[in-house]
């Protein structure tokens, strides 16, 4: 099923800096490269594969879908059609009786080419920079200052890196395709082609970069060169001053994971509940999401230590953040903006990250199942989580099919508000329904709050000063 916010930008009927659809009913068009490229080197968007360019929906051929899938990951991870290469996802959807291709292309920390060529986006077209030097340069500089983890370390050597490590990675991508670019690969060509060796086309200095060494360095080399690199594991129940348990963890990004989960497990019991008909470990997949955001979002220029706590009335995570859009979270309003898109990359072919964004929702959906309550995520320069913990809920098992608990002290207008929506309705509409003439004293006092806790959602997540704006019961099912 088709996203809403997917369907509203395809409803929309035009293109633009972040939008881009292609009639494609046979094949992948040549020129979504072009758009592949444009969107990775400037700030990421999403394309529509069967969809023509006023947004009607022509849709794609069903016996054809399986190869233009094996057409597109061919190519964008091939150097020789996209250089460096990608590792992007590409989704099927019904809409309109119809078949359509969705490919989310985030913003790349490198600036890639098709073929010989470097696209830039320019309102709703695909624009070959290749030899305008001026704006080639300016894409590199807007690079480095947005990605900490591109910084090149020109004197680090292969030897400083945990060649065990990088063959983990391969093992799985070659597990995933037996035809993985990777199969004949050596460890150079792999970090290659993930963006880990780099040159700097301005200063000429090339070498490893920050992202391989914090990924697959060895832990004296990381010391050197992040000596403030630091994620704290903390279990405090009997002595809250200090601590019963404790984790001080200096190494590398994928054994920190394994490190942390298994703090986790040590101290928290499982949780299963059935989705649909499939038994899950809620434990594990919320604190894989947990954990996997403090470990790939972090700003890894800030010498903030990185903390999970697991106290007695509630989780707390913290790290070091750079935010794109600084605020308070709210579930299924989060803008996806990649801090680290080369150490995702990695985390990715583990199987650790799913769609971009996807694991802020999943805090959401899964802490209340774990512990009975709401979390609290803020998004500022320290990205904060705090999940409160309902104490009979901790380790309980739930079937998904039943309305999960929340905690939440209501007004006798907000459970009206709530009552009244089973079906979208305007601010409006809801104001004539409880007498109201004060927008201010509304907004402020009933609608705000209630989405603030996740228990409404705005239908137009992405416009929130919409004039057709509603709001609709968030489902926590």
């Amino acid at each position: 099923m088709i996203k809403d916010e997917y369907l509203d930008q395809i409803r929309s009927g035009k293109e633009s800096i972040s939008l881009e659809f292609k009639e494609a009913s046979q094949d992948i068009p040549k020129n979504v490269y072009d758009t592949v490229c444009s969107f990775s080197n400037r700030n990421g968007g999403n394309i529509y594969l069967g969809v023509a360019d006023d947004g009607m929906v022509t849709g794609v051929n069903p016996e054809k879908i399986l190869q233009m899938k094996k057409d597109f990951v061919t190519a964008i991870q091939s150097p020789i059609k996209i250089n460096p290469p990608l590792y992007l996802d590409i989704n099927e959807f019904d809409l309109d009786e119809k078949k359509i291709l969705h490919v989310f292309v985030p913003s790349s920390s490198q600036v890639h080419r098709h073929g010989s060529k470097i696209f830039d986006r320019n309102e709703d077209a695909d624009i070959d920079i290749t030899n305008n030097t001026v704006l080639v340069q300016q894409t590199y500089i807007r690079k480095q200052s947005e990605y900490t983890e591109r910084q090149i370390y020109p004197f680090v050597n292969l030897e400083d890196l945990r060649g065990d490590l990088i063959d983990r990675v391969k093992k799985v991508a070659i597990t995933q395709d037996a035809n993985h670019i990777w199969a004949t690969a050596d460890h150079i060509e792999i970090l290659k082609s993930l963006g880990m060796y780099s040159k700097d086309y301005i200063n000429g200095r090339e070498g490893f970069t920050l992202a391989a060494i914090i990924t697959f360095g060895k832990d004296e080399l990381i010391a050197s060169v992040l000596p403030y690199f630091r994620i704290d594991a903390l279990l405090r129940i009997e002595d809250v001053e200090r601590y019963d348990d404790r984790e001080n963890i200096r190494t590398n990004l994928i054994e920190s994971y394994e490190r942390l989960m298994g703090f986790v497990r040590k101290h928290l019991p499982s949780a299963f509940y059935i989705e649909g008909d499939v038994r899950i470990n809620v434990r594990d997949v919320l604190f894989r999401e947990l954990i996997v955001n403090m470990l790939v979002h972090r700003e890894y220029s800030n010498a903030y230590v990185s903390r999970l706590i697991i106290e007695k009335d509630r989780i707390l995570v913290e790290n070091a953040n750079k935010p794109v859009h600084p605020g308070i979270m709210q579930k299924n309003q989060i803008e996806p903006y990649p801090k680290n898109p080369t150490i995702a990359k990695v985390f990715n072919i583990l199987g650790l990250i799913d769609e971009l964004g996807s694991g802020v929702n999943k805090i959401f959906k899964y802490a209340p199942i774990m512990f009975g309550e709401i979390p609290l995520i803020e998004n500022r320069d320290i990205f904060k989580v705090r999940v409160p913990k309902k104490q009979d809920n901790v380790g309980k098992t739930n079937d998904v099919s039943e309305e999960l608990p929340v905690k939440v002290s209501l007004s006798e207008n907000q459970k009206i508000v709530l009552e009244s929506l089973n079906t979208a309705m305007s601010a409006r509409e809801l104001m004539e329904i409880l007498n109201l003439s004060d927008i201010s004293h509304f907004r402020r006092n009933i609608l705000n709050p209630l989405l603030l806790e996740g228990l409404i959602v705005r239908t137009k997540p992405d416009k929130p000063k919409s004039s057709k704006q509603k709001y609709i019961k968030a489902n926590f099912r």
